[in-house]
């Protein structure tokens, strides 16, 4: 009888510990930058991380067409580029969202409008997503050039540009290029929650 009660009051237990290995655990600031291959972009090519090998720094930003938040960034991201770019800096903005409006064929309409200067990639299996754990549209992945991640979160500290206090991802960048740890390594990350599949 003993033994049977046991059994029942270790089952949440067992329960508990299925479901965290299940899960992967968030990622940190210093932990590995998770490796991505194979994921198609607007140009009709394949990207990886491996194409950025040459690259003092990575800016990997989740993004989509049809946020208001995401799209309010676009500008500021074509710039971010188009400043850091003869600095060895590479901006790869990645939509894993499973929406029509965010598939490949809307991101070439969108990103030739905007005229993006960076890789615009899909990946509709959502991998890279899970394993950075992005969340929202914009969040941002700064990794440094050993490929570890420097920096998470938003891209600076309000939706219009007009009013930014702080920039924090291109100061993060900043202090990347010097060598040093950005001033806030984490922020909280906002926008419109990732559409994952069921």
């Amino acid at each position: 009888m003993a033994g049977k009660w046991t059994m029942i009051l270790m089952l949440p237990l067992v329960a508990a510990v299925i479901v965290s290995c299940g899960q992967a655990a968030p990622l940190k600031v210093s932990d590995a930058a998770p490796p991505w291959a194979g994921i198609p972009g607007i140009d009709d090519k394949e990207h990886a991380l491996a194409d950025c090998k040459k690259a003092k720094a990575v800016v990997l930003v989740f993004t989509c067409n049809h946020c208001p938040v995401a799209v309010a960034y676009e500008d500021r991201l074509v710039a971010l580029q188009k400043d850091y770019a003869s600095k060895g800096v590479q901006v790869v903005a990645v939509c894993v969202n499973d929406l029509d409006q965010d598939r490949l064929p809307a991101m070439k309409k969108r990103a030739a409008e905007k005229k993006f200067n960076f890789p615009y990639i899909y990946d509709e299996t959502q991998k890279i997503g899970r394993d950075y754990g992005a969340t929202c549209t914009p969040h941002v992945f700064l990794l440094d050039q050993k490929r570890k991640i420097a920096y998470m979160g938003a891209i600076d500290d309000h939706n219009n540009p007009k009013k930014v206090e702080e920039h924090y991802l291109r100061d993060a960048i900043d202090a990347v290029l010097a060598g040093k740890e950005p001033p806030k390594p984490v922020t909280q990350q906002r926008g419109c929650g990732i559409k994952w599949k069921p």
